[in-house]
């Protein structure tokens, strides 16, 4: 497993920043934030569309070779946008980057699907987290390096990304199989859990449009760019570090009053973050905002669960991460429209008004329909949005406990 860890980690250095990279090149070269937005809602498209494709693709060639391709691809990609300033070809790429990284996501929780068992759920799923997240929040930093050298960032993502390559090629590892459960409609999900559908959508669309325009913001209200990367992962570790006392605290109560909880306090927040200005204050209270958007799709899996028979739970779960991918490929497009009439402020003006909107949501639903009974909640578990397989995993484990 140490090996799967150590090549999620490089991906994700290799990888997570490329989108705010992407974001702050368009935006030193004059392009709008519509555009921008665009660029960004072109990868979440590939990403789902990734999702439903590639588990089909890797049956047929197997995994480690799978794997190789699509990283292959991406590290080719990487260098290419350093070859080719041309936005209509990042547009196309970054398309293509969302379904190989899909690709690449489903191999890797497949393998650490088939490790997981009732005695190790917990720590695989936590380091699974851990090695994604961090490895995202710490690559943030290879911004920097762009200063003098602007194609350097790309190569760096380049190497990180052929280097994840070698734990897993070097490594005998098992083929696991590929286990595919056919998604809820969204027609079903609503009926099922009308909160953890609107939940999870709204989610998409919020973190969708801060991952493609919290750099633009950042750099919009005037700070340089070495603060961007220390703004992004001040952000996502404030994701981590509040995700699992939240849970906790709705295994406790009823959920739905901590999903709103989370909902109003984001909105509270990007309020807040429209208005501050200085350095101190906005990597506090962006990472107060990570704390409580990021906890949001993990409690509305949860909250779902509770109204869900156990053979239904997976072909649910996999039909959230869908709902989230398109929500999250809506939301760059929104995000940018309100940027370019509001200004930076429009970015956590949006953010804030689906919170909102999607906190009042969860009162009428509070009003119009009973509490899950303690007794009944499902433990909660905290979950990657990445796609169906890590579901998969927590399920199998949950099943055999």
């Amino acid at each position: 497993m140490r090996t799967i860890l150590v090549a999620i980690f490089m991906l994700m250095g290799g990888s997570g920043f490329l989108a705010t990279l992407i974001a702050i090149r368009l935006e030193q070269a004059g392009q709008g934030a519509f555009l921008i937005g665009l660029v960004a809602t072109s990868y979440f498209a590939g990403l789902t569309l990734g999702a439903l494709k590639v588990p089909a693709l890797i049956g047929r060639i197997g995994h480690i070779r799978a794997f190789a391709a699509f990283v292959s691809f991406y590290s080719a990609s990487s260098l290419t946008y350093a070859i080719l300033d041309m936005p209509a070809v990042w547009l196309i790429l970054r398309f293509a980057d969302g379904f190989v990284m899909s690709g690449v996501f489903v191999c890797l929780e497949s393998w650490l699907n088939s490790l997981a068992r009732p005695r190790n759920r917990s720590a695989i799923l936590a380091s699974y987290m851990i090695a994604l997240y961090l490895g995202q929040a710490i690559g943030q930093f290879l911004l920097n390096l762009g200063d003098n050298a602007p194609a350097l960032p790309f190569m760096a993502s380049a190497v990180l990304l052929s280097l994840s390559v070698l734990p897993i090629v070097m490594t005998p590892i098992e083929q696991p199989a590929i286990e595919e459960a056919a998604p809820f409609s969204l027609r079903r999900l609503y009926e099922t859990s009308p909160l953890g559908t609107v939940g999870s959508v709204s989610t998409g669309v919020m973190l969708g449009a801060f991952y493609a325009l919290g750099a633009v913001y950042v750099q919009r209200i005037g700070l340089p760019l070495a603060q961007v990367a220390l703004f992004t992962s001040c952000v996502i570790f404030g994701g981590v570090a509040l995700q699992y006392p939240l849970g906790r605290l709705s295994d406790r109560f009823d959920r739905r009053h901590v999903i709103i909880g989370c909902l109003v306090l984001t909105a509270v927040l990007c309020g807040v973050l429209t208005i501050v200005s200085h350095l101190p204050m906005i990597l506090i209270f962006g990472s107060i905002f990570g704390g409580f958007s990021f906890a949001l799709y993990p409690l509305c899996v949860a909250h779902s669960n509770d109204h869900l028979d156990e053979r239904d739970r997976v072909s649910a779960s996999s039909g959230l991460v869908m709902a989230y991918s398109v929500g999250a490929a809506a939301g760059p497009v929104m995000g940018s429209l309100a940027m370019g009439a509001l200004g930076p402020s429009g970015l956590f003006g949006t953010i804030g008004a689906v919170a909102l909107l999607t906190a009042l949501f969860g009162l009428w639903r509070t009003a119009v329909s009973k509490p899950v009974p303690a007794a009944q909640q499902q433990d909660f578990q905290a979950l990657p949005r990445t796609t169906p397989m890590a579901t998969m995993m927590e399920d199998k484990t949950e099943a055999g406990s």
